[in-house]
């Protein structure tokens, strides 16, 4: 069994188009908008009011008669008929159960001396007219109208609108163009009543049907409801009364008639800016993108560069701690290679970034930031595409000096001794002790052969300088040794600290990143979300 699933209250599409109207500035047309915020407006006034009464217009053009099917419809001879000019300058309503009424016939602004009540008396047999308020709209096309909106105001308003056409003239420019057209999705709260039939023939009259209902269709009107009338001889006349009854009876017109109301709202801005696959666009900003943009602003700010400084400094300042003295004592002696790589330049670039002379280069902050847009909005409207590169834009001319700002406070301490290098210093300097020690109990036992030099016997007994040889070398072997060691735990520190600085400062590129770029993407992200889950919700 195939389901069905249910179209969405009038409520839920309401809200929905509520949603739209607050995310459209910027990006729907100002005309657009303002009709969606009269049309929620009216909605919501409309609902307000009585739901157990139904507003009939009926609207027509100069000459169509139709005042006298008024008249017809409620029995009373209630709206002026012209003579020798045949025009309507004021709305007349007659309400079939006025209780309740009174409110609604307020908000449709029908002056009070234009209100007309069927008694009961005369309501007899037709109970299925109860709820009924039938309005004798101005003519659309008189003098009067060009200055005066009525016509065009209730026929927007009311609940289900009767076009009463005449013979000559059912097919007028000034109906079909103004309003015709624009019914697309109105047929079931409008009627085409084909007045004065009593003036055509049989054939006539069936050929003049068949061409209005073509007509209608070309102009969009799927399944016109025509019926034909003659309010001199009372002919169709109760039909187009079974037509209004049947509307009354059911107490939907109203709601039905905003529903077609934003039905054709709806596509109009569909026109604009179709949903399609826009709701497969992200909604937020994902870990990948994140991270991407986290290395593109990290290589902006020259992350990688300061680490890889920072660690050949932290190399060559140990060498003065932890380095085996005598190697480095005898290159003093020679030129340093160490001087040709400028790593004190490097030094001093590295303690600069406190004061900003190391900063983020503002045109590869801007591209990193404009890729991370360019990937998200790939599949969107122009107009949303544009409003999430302005979002993500939106403080990229302050993003280079707040990575700066915030960087130079995870500038490395270039001061700062590690105590295993001030232990080893000691450490070494007591085996260079050793090693002069030894040179020179070598020196007094070769040239004071026997002797006792300074009462020390030890001193110049020859048989223990082979000895003093032999700790000598071991001295310098252990020296060197330790040197090696030195060199290997120094490299292993350096990479450390190297790690250390480079994810202190993608943390903190993260963070400003996060708050100065991801969170105004994401915000814009989530307004395209729920704009097309808005239309969609609309759309049914």
């Amino acid at each position: 069994m195939t389901t069905v699933a249910a179209r969405p209250s009038l409520a839920t599409r309401l809200t929905a188009l509520t949603k739209i109207v607050e995310l459209g500035p910027g990006r729907l047309e100002p005309k657009l908008l303002a009709e969606a915020s009269t049309l929620l407006t009216r909605a919501g006034e409309r609902l307000k009011l009585s739901s157990e009464h139904t507003v009939v217009a009926l609207a027509g053009g100069t000459g169509s008669g139709k005042s006298s099917l008024f008249n017809a419809l409620s029995g009373l001879e209630l709206s002026p008929t012209g003579v020798r000019r045949p025009t309507t300058a004021r709305t007349h309503a007659c309400v079939w159960g006025l209780e309740g009424a009174t409110p609604l016939l307020d908000w449709l602004q029908i002056q009070w001396r234009h209100r007309f009540s069927r008694s009961s008396a005369l309501d007899k047999g037709e109970t299925q007219l109860n709820g009924l308020i039938l309005l004798d709209l101005p003519d659309h096309d008189s003098i009067r109208a060009l200055t005066d909106n009525e016509a065009d105001r209730l026929i927007g308003v009311a609940d289900l609108v009767v076009w009463v056409l005449d013979p000559q003239k059912y097919a007028d420019a000034s109906t079909h163009r103004r309003y015709v057209t624009e019914l697309a999705g109105h047929e079931a709260v409008t009627v085409f009543a084909l007045n004065q039939a009593d003036r055509l023939s049989a054939e006539e009259l069936a050929e003049l049907v068949i061409d209005l209902n073509d007509l209608l269709r070309r102009e969009g009107v799927e399944h016109p409801s025509v019926v034909p009338t003659s309010a001199v001889t009372g002919r169709g006349v109760d039909s187009l009364k079974s037509v209004i009854a049947a509307a009354v009876s059911r107490r939907r017109a109203a709601v039905q008639k905003l529903e077609a109301d934003l039905h054709r709202l709806e596509q109009r801005i569909a026109q604009t800016m179709p949903v399609g696959e826009s709701l497969s666009a992200p909604s937020t900003v994902d870990d990948a993108r994140r991270l991407g943009l986290t290395d593109a602003l990290c290589d902006a700010v020259g992350v990688p560069a300061v680490g890889e400084a920072m660690e050949n400094v932290y190399a060559e300042r140990s060498m003065s701690w932890v380095g085996w003295p005598y190697p480095r004592w005898l290159a003093k002696l020679r030129p340093n290679p160490l001087k040709a790589l400028r790593l004190h330049d490097v030094a001093d670039e590295i303690r600069g970034i406190a004061s900003g002379s190391v900063s983020a280069q503002p045109a590869e902050v801007v591209n990193a930031v404009q890729a991370l847009a360019d990937g998200l909005s790939s599949d969107m409207h122009p107009v949303w595409r544009s409003s999430l590169n302005h979002a993500a834009r939106s403080q990229a001319a302050k993003l280079p000096k707040a990575l700066t700002d915030d960087l130079s406070e995870a500038a490395p301490r270039l001061d700062r001794v590690p105590w295993w290098w001030r232990l080893l210093k000691m450490w070494q300097y007591t085996l260079v002790a050793g090693f002069v020690l030894g040179l020179a109990w070598l020196a007094t036992g070769l040239l004071f052969p026997g002797q006792a030099p300074l009462g020390v016997r030890l001193l110049g007994d020859t048989a223990a300088l082979p000895w003093v040889g032999l700790m000598m070398a071991a001295v310098l072997g252990l020296g060197a040794l330790s040197g090696i060691a030195a060199r290997n735990f120094v490299e292993l520190g350096a990479s450390k600290e190297r790690e250390r600085l480079e994810r202190e400062m993608r943390r903190r590129v993260s963070a400003i990143a996060e708050t100065m770029v991801v969170e105004p993407v994401e915000r814009e992200l989530g307004r395209h979300h729920a704009f097309y889950t808005a239309m969609r919700a609309m759309a049914g």
